[in-house]
């Protein structure tokens, strides 16, 4: 929750940003993609620190940077000081989630991995909902600086973790000591890592294509390819959409642990490809009734377009050994996400020429693709974790 609040902060403050240091649609892609390539490199270190010091304490740590950088972010005076801020939060962010995931996996039983994945996962809903709300009321009046200093209250909740989250059992009572990196491109596990690393790029490049601008393409006026709706009705639009997704997540995990992990994700990814179509193209071909069609469209765009992540913290803690559990779990999302860092960026240069819904449209194949990719991994429901 809290990480999808720091993150997504940038997305609804970035038309006020462009305008202060007078960005191009390119160069305010160019911030997030700095953002998520940071992500990339958290994410892989903090798997490699969660096998040798354990998943809790890195957990503390990577939530009291990406908190320390959003309040640098409200003291950006340039566009290479805000390019620096938003990397450290990245860099805590994608540490974030390696070092979580990986605890709740471990924590919960085969029959049930996936509804606590995405329980967790949930959180993301939440926290954009969070973010829509922090931009509704701190934006317009206060700026978006202010709404960057918010970001920084997630520090408190390391008190808590500290004192009420222990190691899981599973990490404790492990037989082997942490392994390195190498390992997970050793014998069978490399084909596992090549498979997962390309699905992993390909769903997450089409996911930040379509959310980073979602904001932008919502507020941004029907000259430039956007619905024309301003910023606080772009954040009602928002909230409809993530309450969507939150139902997304936790259907996600029910129907990956009846129907397995493959086929509730090619369930979900399809039906994102064809919500995307639609959405981004609404303002073409609806006319009058496109304010209509993406308020009742955006639910089921944040249901199928988010709630397949619950795959990644369920499928990767299940096809790795407790060793090499975190180095793993965090390469392969970390790396795909540091590749799909040039969504935003793309996005943003089909932008400047075609419009912001004919970039959403592009992202629809990113989705198809995913959704045979998966099919190449083995099925491991039921699969218990070793320690």
């Amino acid at each position: 929750m809290l990480d999808a609040m720091d993150v997504l902060l940038y997305s609804f403050a970035l038309q006020s940003i462009r305008a202060e240091f007078g960005l191009s649609n390119e160069q305010a892609g160019l911030v997030f993609t700095y953002t998520l390539v940071a992500s990339a490199l958290g994410g892989i270190l903090s798997g490699l620190a969660a096998d040798r010091f354990g998943r809790q304490r890195t957990l503390i740590a990577t939530i009291l940077l990406y908190s320390f950088a959003s309040g640098g972010s409200a003291t950006s005076g340039s566009l290479m000081e805000l390019l620096f801020w938003r990397s450290l939060v990245g860099l805590g962010l994608g540490a974030e989630w390696s070092a979580g995931a990986v605890l709740v996996a471990e924590y919960w039983p085969s029959e049930k991995r996936a509804r606590a994945i995405s329980l967790m996962q949930s959180g993301w809903a939440i926290g954009y909902i969070l973010a829509a709300i922090v931009a509704a009321t701190i934006l317009p009046t206060y700026g978006w600086r202010a709404m960057f200093w918010i970001g920084v209250l997630p520090a408190l909740l390391t008190v808590w973790i500290r004192r009420n989250v222990p190691e899981p059992p599973v990490w404790v009572n492990r037989t082997e000591k942490a392994g390195s990196l190498l390992d997970i491109f050793r014998g069978p596990l490399l084909r596992v890592t090549v498979i997962a690393t390309a699905l992993a790029t390909t769903v997450l490049f089409a996911y930040w294509g379509v959310f980073t601008w979602l904001p932008g393409f919502l507020a941004a006026p029907k000259s430039a390819g956007g619905a024309g709706f301003g910023i606080v009705k772009t954040s009602g639009w928002i909230i409809a959409m993530q309450l969507g997704a939150f139902a997304g997540y936790n259907c996600f995990g029910l129907l990956a642990d009846r129907l397995g992990r493959r086929q509730a994700f090619a369930i979900y990814v399809v039906a994102a490809a064809a919500m995307t179509l639609i959405y981004g193209s609404a303002p073409r071909w609806a006319g009058e009734s496109a304010s209509t069609v993406l308020l009742l469209a955006g639910p089921f765009l944040g249901f199928f377009g988010t709630g397949f992540f619950a795959l990644f913290g369920t499928i990767l803690a299940e096809l790795y050994p407790t060793a090499i559990r975190g180095a793993g779990q965090g390469f392969v999302y970390n790396f795909g996400r540091g590749l799909s860092a040039l969504a935003p960026l793309t996005v943003g240069a089909v932008a400047d020429k075609s419009g912001l819904d004919m970039a959403l449209v592009l992202n629809a194949g990113y989705f198809l693709l995913g959704a045979g990719l998966v099919f190449f991994l083995p099925e491991t429901k039921g699969r218990e974790l070793n320690s």
